[in-house]
C-alpha cells in the first residue's frame, strides 16, 4: 500500500494519547536547561548533550531499548525544565502548534501536575500554566492557518502514594470542562495496579470526570481487567488485549467486553514496539483489532522520545501494517467519537474530519 506523503500530512488527525512532557522540541529542552536561572536552581543537572540534534538522537536511542523502564528514563530531562509557569506555558503552546502543523485537528495531551511542583508551584498553578499554553498554541496555530482544538488530561502515576492520586483527581475535577476533559494514570504498569488508587477513581466517577488508564502495555489482560473494574472508558495502549483472543478469533470475556462496550484502545505503534509491548512492527495488532470491531485509535505517545509524529504513525500504519486511507479515516473518526470533550466540539470536529478526508479522495 502506498499513499503520497503529502496526502498523509494533510489528512485530518486526532490524537488521544500524547504526553506533554514526552513531546518537547529538543531545541526548547536545550534552551531551557541552559538558562542561568535553571542552572542556579539545578547545579548538578546536566543534559547528555547540549546540541539539540545530538540530544534527540541520544534520547531516541534509549527509547529503542525494548524496555518501558529504559524508555521512561529521559523524562528526567524534560520534567526538570517544567518547573516554572513560563516554561510550562511555552512547552504547552509549542505542543499544540506542532500537532496542528502536523494535521491534527483535535488533541488531548496528558501530564502529571505533581511532577512540576519541585520549585514551589502548586498542582493547580501547573494546570493553569498548561491551559494558558494550550490557548496560546491554538491561537498561534490558527494564525498559521491550522485549525486545532486542544484539551488536557491530568495524570497521576501508578508508583505514587494513593493520596497523591486523590490530590491530582481533585485538581482534575476543579478544572473539568475548563480545559481539562479527563484523567489518566501512567507510570510503570507491572507490579503497580491501578486499583491501588481506587479512591481517586471513585472521586472522579462521583464528579462525572471520565478517565483513561494505561493498561495492556507492559502488563497483560489482568491489568486491563483491573482498569475496567475502576470504570475506564479508554485504555492507554491496550494492545495486549489480543492475548484474550485465540488464533481462531474466539474472544475471552475481557476482549468481548472491551469490543462490545467500545472501550477505546489508544494504540501507539512506534512506542509499542520500542517499549516491547509488541515484539515487531509487523506483529502490531492495530489493523487486526480494527477489523475485529474494536474501537481502535492510533496515537503518538511521546513525540520526542519516539522520534515520531501523527504523520509518521500514519506512514508506519500504511507502509508496515497495510492500512489504507479508509482505515485511517475510520481510526480518526473512532478517536474523535472516543474523545472526552463536550458533544458540541465533538460534532464540529467530526464534520471537519469527514470533509477533510472527502477532499483527499
Amino acid at each position: 500500500m502506498t499513499i503520497a506523503p503529502d496526502v498523509l500530512k494533510r489528512a485530518p488527525k486526532v490524537v488521544l494519547h500524547d504526553h506533554l512532557d514526552g513531546g518537547l522540541r529538543p531545541e526548547t529542552l536545550v534552551e531551557l536547561a541552559s538558562e542561568a536561572s535553571f542552572k542556579k536552581k539545578n547545579p548538578k543537572f546536566a543534559l547528555p548533550s547540549y546540541d539539540a540534534k545530538t540530544l534527540a538522537e541520544i534520547i531516541q536511542r534509549g527509547a529503542n531499548s525494548g524496555s518501558l523502564v529504559e524508555y521512561l528514563k529521559p523524562f528526567e530531562y524534560t520534567v526538570a525544565v517544567m518547573q516554572n509557569a513560563e516554561a510550562i506555558t511555552r512547552i504547552a503552546a509549542e505542543c499544540v502548534e506542532d500537532l496542528a502543523a502536523d494535521g491534527v485537528v483535535y488533541a488531548e495531551s496528558r501530564f502529571a501536575p505533581g511532577l512540576s511542583t519541585e520549585h514551589g508551584l502548586s498542582e493547580s498553578q501547573v494546570v493553569e500554566a498548561v491551559l494558558a499554553g494550550f490557548e496560546l498554541g491554538m491561537k498561534n496555530a490558527r494564525v498559521a492557518g491550522n485549525d486545532i482544538e486542544a484539551r488536557a488530561l491530568v495524570c497521576t502515576l501508578r508508583h505514587w502514594e494513593p493520596t497523591r492520586s486523590v490530590d491530582a483527581a481533585k485538581v482534575a475535577i476543579d478544572f473539568h470542562n475548563s480545559g481539562v476533559v479527563g484523567f489518566d494514570i501512567a507510570g510503570p504498569e507491572k507490579g503497580f495496579p491501578a486499583s491501588d488508587h481506587v479512591q481517586a477513581f471513585m472521586l472522579l466517577r462521583d464528579n462525572n470526570v471520565p478517565f483513561t488508564i494505561h493498561a495492556g502495555e507492559a502488563d497483560g489482560v489482568a491489568s486491563i481487567v483491573d482498569a475496567l473494574s475502576l470504570g475506564a472508558r479508554r485504555l492507554g495502549h491496550g494492545v495486549r488485549i489480543v492475548e484474550d483472543i485465540n488464533d481462531d478469533g474466539q474472544f475471552g470475556a475481557t476482549a468481548t467486553r472491551v469490543r462490545d462496550e467500545r472501550i477505546a484502545l489508544e494504540t501507539c505503534p512506534c512506542s509499542n514496539v520500542q517499549t516491547g509491548a509488541v515484539a515487531h512492527m509487523a506483529e502490531h495488532p492495530l489493523r487486526r483489532l480494527q477489523e475485529l470491531g474494536f474501537a481502535a485509535t492510533i496515537n503518538t505517545d511521546n513525540r520526542l522520545m519516539s522520534g515520531t509524529s501523527m504523520t509518521n504513525e500514519f506512514t508506519v500504519g500504511v507502509e508496515q501494517l497495510g492500512l489504507d486511507l479508509e482505515n485511517l479515516e475510520q481510526l480518526t473518526i473512532t478517536a474523535m467519537k472516543s474523545a472526552f470533550c463536550d458533544e458540541t466540539v465533538k460534532k464540529e470536529r467530526l464534520e471537519k474530519i469527514v470533509a477533510g478526508y472527502r477532499a483527499l479522495s
